[in-house]
């Protein structure tokens, strides 16, 4: 039953923004439609387990979720007058979608008949990235609306109460009310494409190192992030930001097998048995990452997608080539002044130049910058591999303390009882 659920789950997960989207398209009406789509994704969640996933969960999904709507819609006078009209003019059978490749594209004058299509989703991402919206509102509506993430979820990742967290989506969902569902034109598709890219890659990166809970990996998030990268790459695939997000995600996602232990503990890059790597990922993504190179000027995606390609063609973790991630993190720090970005060039030069260089960056990014477990982190990191073993225990029971993460947390202060020993 555990496994037939988790099935239901993953399954829901990947329909959701596609059912959205096909309701957006239809009505218009962002708000309402997300809880009648809410809605139907419960009653999904209670009547599958015990009826049997339906042969068109889609189209399922769909149906509930426009009754729900409607329903929602026929409360308020004015919306009630909207839904008959629309209703008039639409084929009785209009919400129920064809098995994909099945049924004429577009049926019905809106094409909400068509099996809901990876461009939903696609535009839907598009709507959530409108400029009508900050970008701290684009990203959390769309990790919201697409990502699947809650309230809390995003708060956590954006270090702001889940109350603030909750406004600022509700204000993004009352901004798009009304707004055209269609993928944007030349004029704002830089621009859009931009915080789309972003919301990917906190999705992803969500997934791959949760931010709080019992587990290290959130395995439905980063491949949900890979996918919707990879649907984005096929609209747009000679976009080099695109292809180098997606190798950053398939070279970093290569290493899932041997990020953890039999118990579910953290293992560092360092010292993780690299034979347990997905080469075909890697293959895959080092490939990616040259093609992204070739697209035009290196961006930051491109970028941090050929650092991980070194990490991820070394044998060994001492084959590293540590110079070469070094040049790279200095192109990377001119370009962006992303902290983490910013600490991972700290560590790339302690490792060209000694532990006591790094520490020295680490030191002046801390005076710089806001304070952040991962600082402390690697501090500790740093001071052991110095010789400093008292001011090591301490940075790593500190970074310990501050992080959400309980495998996180606990290999941190694994680290620092072995330095007691």
């Amino acid at each position: 039953m555990g496994r037939a659920t988790d099935d239901i789950e993953d399954l829901l997960r990947r329909h959701a923004p596609q059912v959205l989207g096909a309701l957006v398209r239809r009505y218009g009406h962002f708000d309402p439609a997300e809880d009648s789509v809410q809605e139907a994704l419960i009653a999904a969640a209670e009547q599958w387990p015990g009826d049997g996933i339906p042969d068109n969960p889609r189209g399922w999904l769909i149906r509930v979720a426009s009754r729900r709507l409607t329903d929602r819609l026929r409360s308020d006078e004015a919306r009630r007058r909207r839904e008959e009209t629309a209703a008039a003019l639409t084929p009785a059978d209009a919400f129920v979608a064809p098995p994909p490749g099945e049924g004429p594209a577009g049926s019905g004058p809106s094409g909400l008949g068509r099996a809901p299509s990876e461009d939903d989703t696609l535009t839907l991402l598009f709507l959530c990235c409108h400029p009508a919206l900050s970008p701290a509102a684009q990203i959390a509506l769309t990790l919201r609306a697409v990502g699947g993430l809650t309230t809390a979820e995003i708060a956590r990742a954006h270090l702001v109460p889940e109350a603030t967290m909750a406004q600022r989506i509700s204000r993004a969902k009352r901004a798009v009310r009304g707004t055209q569902f269609r993928q944007p034109d030349a004029r704002d598709r830089d621009q859009r494409l931009a915080a789309v890219l972003q919301v990917l890659y906190l999705i992803f990166n969500e997934g791959y190192t949760a931010t709080a809970g019992p587990d290290l990996h959130r395995t439905d998030l980063a491949r949900e992030a890979i996918r919707l990268t990879r649907a984005v790459r096929r609209l747009l695939p000679r976009e080099g930001r695109v292809t180098g997000l997606l190798a950053l995600m398939v070279l970093t996602e290569a290493r899932t097998p041997a990020r953890t232990g039999p118990d579910g503990e953290l293992i560092p890059l360092d010292e993780q048995d690299r034979a347990l790597w997905d080469r075909t990922a890697v293959a895959e993504g080092t490939a990616l990452a040259e093609e992204a190179l070739a697209q035009g000027p290196a961006g930051d995606y491109q970028l941090q997608a050929a650092i991980a390609a070194l990490h991820d063609e070394a044998e060994r973790a001492e084959d590293t080539d540590w110079p070469q991630i070094l040049a790279l993190y200095d192109l990377l720090v001119r370009r962006s002044p992303d902290p983490a970005a910013a600490l991972g060039r700290a560590v790339a030069v302690a490792m060209v130049h000694g532990p006591r260089a790094g520490l020295a960056e680490v030191e002046g990014l801390a005076e710089t910058t806001e304070r952040h477990y991962r600082l402390d982190a690697v501090r500790a990191h740093l001071l052991e591999r110095a010789g400093d073993m008292a001011a090591a225990r301490t940075a790593y029971r500190a970074a310990a303390d501050a992080t959400l993460s309980e495998p996180e947390a606990r290999y941190l202060r694994m680290r620092a009882d072995r330095l007691d020993r």
